[in-house]
């Protein structure tokens, strides 16, 4: 998956984006790159699903206005 909050602040990064990196530094996933731009995280489906829901959840509680979001799924069908 792919994800950013918003709004953006690049002196100092604000409390939904630490909120999210912590709920995506917290969850079961295979790989996890945050940065200012854009962060990716990878996983089995169960586990990205959950970090979905709480990125989420706790983004939006912290007081982020957007979230964008990719998810694509590899290997379907193989």
């Amino acid at each position: 998956m792919e994800f950013t909050t918003e709004p953006f602040d690049l002196d100092e990064a604000p409390a939904h984006a630490m909120a999210a990196r912590e709920v995506i530094e917290a969850a079961e996933l295979d790989a996890v790159d945050v940065g200012p731009f854009g962060n990716t995280a990878e996983g089995g489906a169960d586990a990205v699903l959950s970090a979905v829901d709480a990125l989420l959840r706790k983004s939006l509680e912290a007081g982020a206005t957007r979230i964008s979001l990719q998810v694509n799924v590899i290997g379907a069908g193989e």
